[in-house]
């Protein structure tokens, strides 16, 4: 046998393009093909390895001392033989023949291995999941579990120096197609014994061995992806804190390179080179602090992702906290950004925290913008949803839901304008922002009028393209009221004199048979002459209520006008 046995081909751990593979007494190694970077494994790291059938022809399989598994796909079935040999004169190792299920069934048996999860039908494995691809797990139900799988942050990394997980680096095999798995859900009805978890024939009481299999699973894969750190192990702790996206109290673990939500249903784990933005923004009323954290990948629950977590604090609640490190490591590691004690408001305390962790920049509202009342946010509202508007040095933040954020390099234009129709018009109005390249816009309504100036100073400063069409409304609608005016002044006078005659007639006489006589004449008001008539009635009013013999004849004359008409 020759010292170095090659095949090319070979597929690296779901990779997108192949490499050549070589196999040594030393070791084995892979290149990809069009150049980069090199993967090798000495040979007293395989503890094991096995070949089964897979996407690309035959698959390679290989466990490290590490707990660390490898994946050389594109093989063909005539290497077997050649690969067998291999592995047991060089590597002292039995490459083993695995079969999977391909009946297509969802219901099988769960095992937690050394380095993947496999879900089994009828003995035979019909995948695995690997714990390094693994980023958190939640219980979703009475009897469910999610398993949320790690995102690359780019895609062409292909991150082959296998530092972490897999060879690819963890989350990494994740990244190697178009259409990735990002969830999935195990249902887990029934119960397990103690004898069945630890193997254990003592016996003890039923109650005491019985266990929820779903608690019991969701406990395993936490224990076995990594993802479950006690909070011994926290760097700082701080409990009940009001989120208000996603909505409810959680708790922060802050670890080294991690921090943790934990709330009442949902976990989540967040590594610190997921965030990308952190922002500290104070409420217009005074009394509380928003914390804002932007994240890419954004957390998910179930089918809903959250690019921003948006955290509240009131301001005078102070906190006094013991950082869970030595005065060496804190040097060592983070230097002036962390302390080993603070005395300060919690919002301060969670702030500075993030930053020495996250070594992450902390951004505030532009100091050259201020609402009328000396505030730094503008209360406003995305369609239906509430909110508060915030300018950034760079960017429009808008919190708490949807949490949106603008970049101004992004923004076409900003106008201002009036809801045709509102109540409101004359003391609110609307922004709306349209992006570059036709990427769409987003309108924030119900501003008040008072800080039109100062906004409109703020844009031109960051040399924002602005259009004022409320300055035309208003032109438009003092026109429209002007002559809206004159119209409804004319109403008045025109009413006055048909009400007048009849009034005038009712306080100069007092003999009922006159107002009937009056009345009688409504029926000729739809004459042409109707001002002639209502005047000549005013002016001979008195003769006419002193002639009694005249209102008799009106009062018999009445009901054959009636009849005419009918």
């Amino acid at each position: 046998m020759a010292a170095i046995e090659s095949f090319d081909g070979i597929y690296l751990d779901l990779s997108t393009s192949s490499g050549k593979c070589r196999f040594a007494e030393t070791g084995l190694g892979w290149k990809p093909a069009g150049g980069g970077d090199t993967f090798t494994l000495d040979h007293e790291q395989i503890a094991s390895a096995q070949w089964s059938r897979a996407a690309r022809g035959y698959e390679i399989k290989i466990l490290s001392r590490e707990s660390r598994i490898i994946q050389l796909d594109g093989f063909q079935q005539e290497d077997h033989d050649r690969l067998s040999k291999i592995f047991k004169n060089w590597y002292s190792t039995v490459l083993e023949n695995k079969e999977h299920a391909l009946r297509g069934w969802n219901w099988g048996k769960a095992e937690f291995g050394k380095a993947e999860l496999s879900f089994n039908v009828q003995n035979r494995p019909a995948f695995e999941v690997p714990y390094s691809e693994i980023s958190n797990t939640n219980l979703a139900g009475r009897n469910e579990v999610a398993v949320e799988f790690s995102l690359p942050s780019d895609k062409n990394d292909t991150g082959t120096n296998g530092q972490l997980g897999g060879a690819r680096g963890k989350g990494k095999k994740a990244g190697a197609g178009k259409d990735q798995l990002v969830e999935m859900r195990f249902y887990i009805p029934g119960t397990v014994t103690k004898k069945e978890v630890d193997g254990d024939d003592a016996g003890s009481d039923v109650a005491e061995e019985e266990k929820n299999a779903v608690t019991l699973f969701y406990d395993t894969l936490l224990d076995k992806a990594e993802i479950g750190e006690t909070a011994g192990d926290a760097i700082a702790q701080f409990l009940d804190i009001l989120h208000l996206t996603p909505r409810g109290r959680f708790d922060i673990d802050m670890y080294d390179a991690s921090f943790r939500l934990r709330g009442k249903t949902y976990d989540y784990k967040i590594q610190y080179e997921a965030i990308k933005k952190f922002m500290v923004l104070p409420k217009p009323d005074d009394a509380h602090v928003m914390v804002c954290i932007g994240l890419d990948p954004p957390l998910r629950q179930g089918q809903t992702r959250y690019p921003f977590v948006v955290m509240q604090f009131k301001k005078d609640d102070e906190v006094t906290l013991d950082v869970n490190l030595t005065e060496e490591q804190i040097k060592e590691k983070y230097g002036d950004r962390l302390q080993s004690r603070y005395e300060q408001p919690l919002h301060q305390v969670i702030t500075y925290i993030f930053r020495g962790l996250a070594n992450k920049k902390v951004t505030t509202p532009a100091r050259d913008f201020q609402t009328h009342r000396n505030q730094l946010g503008i209360k406003c509202s995305i369609k239906a949803s509430e909110g508060f508007l915030y300018l950034l040095e760079k960017a429009f933040m808008f919190i708490p839901k949807p949490a949106t954020y603008i970049a101004y390099e992004q923004t076409a234009s900003v106008t201002f304008s009036r809801v045709s129709g509102a109540v409101s018009a004359l003391s609110t109005f609307d922004i709306t922002v349209q992006m570059k390249n036709g990427a769409g816009s987003t309108q924030f309504s119900n501003i008040s009028r008072e800080d039109l100036k100062a906004l409109e100073t703020f844009f031109k400063l960051k040399n924002l393209r602005v259009k004022n069409e409320i300055d035309e409304d208003a032109n438009l609608l003092a026109a429209a009221l002007r002559d809206q005016d004159m119209d409804d002044s004319e109403d008045e006078v025109v009413g006055t004199k048909a009400d007048r005659g009849s009034a005038d007639e009712d306080e100069e006489s007092v003999d009922e048979d006159f107002h009937a006589d009056s009345e009688s004449e409504v029926a000729e008001e739809f004459d042409s002459n109707v001002e002639t008539s209502d005047s000549s009635d005013a002016e001979s009013g008195v003769d006419n209520a002193m002639d009694e013999g005249d209102g008799e004849e009106e009062e018999e004359e009445r009901p054959k006008k009636k009849k005419k008409a009918n």
